[in-house]
Formats: C-alpha cells, structure tokens, sequence
C-alpha cells in the first residue's frame, strides 16, 4: 500500500497566495482566451507601442538619432535614475514612497567627496556611498514603521534635512578631484561601445525582477501592498518588509550617486535637483499602481526606455527642457488613460 505524505503549507504565506488566486494576471488557473483589446489593455503593451512609435519617429524626423554610438551615449540621460526608479516600485507596490531619494543622492555624493579629501581608498569610496544611502533610507523606514508616521511626510521633510546637510557642508564650493575609478565607472564603456551604467541598470533590473515575480519575498510584497491588515494578520512581517524597503531605496540612492559623481566629476549643491519627481515618473509611467499592490519591473524598464527614447531625440532636435515635460507629462496622461478606454470601464462620477 503506497503511502502519500504532504507538507505543512506555510501560515506566512497565506496572504500572499490568496493573492495569487485572486488575481488572475498572477495565476495560471481560468486563462481569458486571447483577444486584441485584452492585450492592448495591459500596461507593458501599451509602453512597448509608444516605445516603438517614438523610437520611429524620432528615426525619420531627427537627424543622428540611430547612430549606434547616440544611442549608446543617450543610456547616460537615464541610467541613474533608473536605478532610483526599481527599489521606488517596490516600495510603491507595498503602498509606501519615498520623496527624499534625490536628497539621499545628494549627501551620498557629499560624503564621498569629505572621504575622498580624508584619503580613502579609491575602492572604499562606493561602500561610502552605500552605507550614507542606507542609513538615510533606514532613518525614513524607522519614522514611518516604528512611528506610525505617513511615509510621503516623512520623505518630504527628510529630502530637505539631506539636501540641506549637503547644501551646509558644501556652501558655495564643489568637492572635485575624484580618483580614476570612479571616472571609469560614471564615464566609461564596456567593449569601447556600451556604457558601464546601462549594464550596471540591466543587471540590477534583472535581480529586482527576478525578486519582485519569481520569490516567495516578492509575493508578500504583493500581499502587502494588496492588504496590509490580513497580510500582518497571516504572519509577514509588514513592517520589516518596509523597514528593508526604505534601506533598499536609500542603498540604490547611493549606489547612483557613485556613478553619476564619477560620471560628472564632481559634487555640486545642486546635484539630481528634482530627480525624487523623475524617479516617480518611471514607476508610475509604467504600470505602477499608486494604490498599491500591481506593477511589474518589465514595465518600469519599458517606461525608462520610452522617456529616454523621447527626451533624447528632443534634445538632438534642440528642443527647450521646458517642452520635454510637457511632452512627458502628456505622455504619462495618455499611457494612464488607455488602459481604461480600451477595457471600456467607465470612471465613477
């Protein structure tokens, strides 16, 4: 007589597949049959349209635009916020934000350039910047979990204690002189054609994707952003997870800091002023839910794509910066209204 044993289901989990069930984009049980409109329905198609559609016309329209080498060169435009923008989802997801990023940025760069002066070693530079990023992250993760305070206050009034920290210690002077390493990282290529920093980003969204869709740790952060309250009722730790969160945010902060110092030269008062604004964008531009608990790293990175295709071929054409966001800005009120429009629901009155 065969014998059948079976394991104990994780109680931590339980939120997290009650999602998954729920949710039909998520789970592989009752597949809708294929059908035009329900494709052209999703964010990540909808990008990719407009991705491609911008890509052509600024192909016909704006000289130099498919040269090989622009288009490597123009990655440089989004590489660093880009890798703002992936920990921003997640957080986005699990119904938190942070506002202070551009301003975590700005003192990671501050204390590079007092560590730089102080003889660091080039190498310990990095680790520098990381550690300034987490720490800012996790003072953000503490007054919002441990505090109960809500996360777009608390990012408002850090990003003006950061960037006021690095505004007092750098006064009117700009820290220069960084070691070569740091140059060969911000400004460098691999093959002599494609830019360190776009691998670096390719490389951190495949790890971010791979997190959010296919770990038990990305299925809970769906859990959470979906219900908080029966996500802590099932056993995960929604607090730890925001805490981590935070910290992730202000590391990837960091992280973008070291390149774009290395890739400019220099720290001035006024580095990635409004980056926190741009960052947001990409997420939400791609398919984010600002409510919480949907979006994909796929459509992020499609969202890069596309605002990188767009205000690198308006500024081959000469374009004013003030016309790039109202570019931008329409283009994020089309990608928002389509999905609607075309499933048919109509908007409450």
């Amino acid at each position: 007589m065969s014998t059948t044993t079976m394991t104990k289901p994780d109680p931590t989990d339980t939120a997290a597949a009650a999602f998954s069930a729920s949710n039909s984009r998520y789970t592989i049980l009752d597949r809708p049959r294929f059908n035009v409109k329900g494709v052209l329905g999703k964010w990540e198609t909808l990008l990719a349209l407009l991705f491609i559609v911008a890509f052509v016309i600024n192909g016909a329209l704006v000289p130099n635009f498919l040269d090989p080498y622009n288009l490597a060169d123009g990655t440089f435009n989004f590489s660093e916020k880009a890798l703002i923008a992936l920990p921003m989802a997640l957080l986005i997801i699990c119904r938190e934000i942070d506002i202070s990023v551009a301003g975590i940025l700005a003192l990671s760069s501050v204390a590079m350039g007092l560590a730089n002066q102080a003889g660091f070693p080039p190498a310990t530079l990095l680790l520098v910047a990381l550690a300034t990023g987490t720490l800012c992250g996790a003072l953000n993760g503490v007054l919002v979990t441990r505090f109960g305070l809500p996360a777009i206050v608390v990012t408002i009034g850090t990003v003006s204690l950061y960037r006021g920290l690095a505004s007092v210690v750098l006064g009117d002077k700009a820290f220069t002189g960084y070691p070569q390493l740091m140059s060969d990282w911000g400004q460098g290529y691999f093959f002599d054609f494609i830019p360190r920093e776009f691998i670096v980003l390719l490389v951190f969204a495949a790890v971010f994707a791979f997190v959010l869709h296919a770990t038990r740790w990305g299925r809970r952060i769906y859990a959470i952003g979906n219900n908080p309250i029966a996500a802590r009722f099932s056993g995960i730790e929604v607090n730890q997870y925001r805490l981590v969160l935070f910290m992730l945010t202000g590391a990837m902060a960091g992280l973008a800091a070291f390149l774009l110092t290395g890739r400019i030269g220099s720290t001035r008062p006024n580095i990635a002023m409004g980056w926190e604004l741009e960052a947001i964008t990409m997420v939400i531009l791609g398919g984010v839910s600002i409510a919480g608990g949907a979006g994909t790293i796929g459509g992020v990175m499609l969202a890069v794509l596309t605002l990188g295709t767009v205000t690198y071929g308006l500024s081959l054409a000469n374009i004013p910066g003030i016309y790039m966001t109202i570019v931008i800005g329409l283009l994020l009120l089309v990608t928002i209204a389509l999905p609607r429009l075309l499933r048919g629901k109509k908007v409450a009155k």
